[in-house]
């Protein structure tokens, strides 16, 4: 007899292919028999008028699956690796992370490349790690807080009367909405947030047996050691995905290579270090990296955003 799993999951159209691309790979193990997927709407996905920063608090994309997970209503959840806070529920565990699809942001607009976006252009996006960035780069940019899923978003390039909006190419590709990108940005104009173009996949810590073919079926391992570096620099730093906070790790030649940055909301006071270090020893270098930029005036800059 093969397990019979609930999955936790969002309702919005990436979430559920994210869920269903999981399922398929569970019930490709033929250990599984069957696998239901249970839609769970969370505070983020309540609070849609409302910019993220201004929402406070953090798991807001999380809680409600989580504890679903704890009351035993579901058996795993499916999260994107950047909404996963970087301290674990008691009794959770992440144990298992996907192979990472494409990290970076992308420009979405009519056919102009973000140089040659007009002086003062609207451009949407609900991050402020994204915002602080661009305007570093492009101080004139007019940024404007738009919510929703990745279609709604795309939607308000109209509604808005906005001249691009920025995404996740993770999220763009997953939908097959490769064609409506303009324009890959470069790490240099934007580095990712930690943990984007991954998955998580939570458990409990008392089930041990969905763990283990979760982990069997899904987990990659040079993925996992880029994103534990990512996320002990984070958790170092005290941020979550509303801060503008950006890490992100490679493997270069079987080092990793990590580069990470705090902004200011403006984009004039940046400050950006890099650091490398085993695949064994992630978590230390993450931290690492944190330290240095705590030293090099990040504190004072992450200070005035949390008053």
């Amino acid at each position: 007899m093969g397990l019979n799993l609930k999955i936790g999951t969002r309702s919005s159209p990436l979430a559920l292919w994210q869920a269903e691309w999981v399922k398929a790979q569970l019930l490709k193990t033929g250990r599984v028999d069957s696998v239901e997927l249970v839609k769970i709407k969370t505070s983020g996905d309540k609070i849609l008028d409302v910019p993220l920063a201004k929402v406070g608090g953090k798991g807001l994309f999380t809680k409600e699956i989580e504890e679903a997970l704890l009351r035993n209503e579901v058996d795993l959840a499916v999260h994107s690796m950047k909404d996963v806070p970087t301290l674990s529920q008691p009794g959770l565990e992440v144990k298992v992370i996907t192979q990472r699809e494409n990290p970076y942001d992308v420009l979405v607009s009519r056919g102009v490349a973000f140089d040659a976006l007009p002086q003062n252009a609207r451009v949407g996006t609900s991050s402020l790690r994204r915002r602080s960035q661009l305007k570093r780069v492009r101080p004139d940019l007019v940024i404007v807080d738009i919510r929703g899923n990745v279609q709604s978003r795309m939607r308000k390039m109209e509604t808005e009367k906005l001249d691009g909006v920025i995404l996740a190419a993770a999220g763009m590709i997953r939908l097959g909405y490769q064609q409506h990108i303009t324009e890959m940005l470069s790490i240099s104009v934007c580095l990712p947030s930690v943990g984007q173009g991954a998955l998580a996949i939570e458990t409990r810590v008392d089930d041990p047996a969905v763990q283990e073919i979760a982990r069997a079926t899904l987990h990659h391992q040079p993925t996992a050691w880029c994103v534990q570096a990512e996320r002990a620099f984070l958790r170092r730093l005290g941020g979550g995905c509303q801060v503008p906070i950006a890490g992100h790790c490679v493997i270069d030649n079987g080092t990793l290579a990590m580069e990470g940055l705090v902004c200011d909301l403006e984009g004039k006071r940046y400050i950006r270090q890099s650091a490398s270090g085993e695949c064994a020893n992630g978590e230390a270098m993450g931290t690492a990296l944190a330290e240095k930029l705590l030293a090099a005036g990040a504190k004072e800059i992450l200070d005035e955003l949390y008053l």
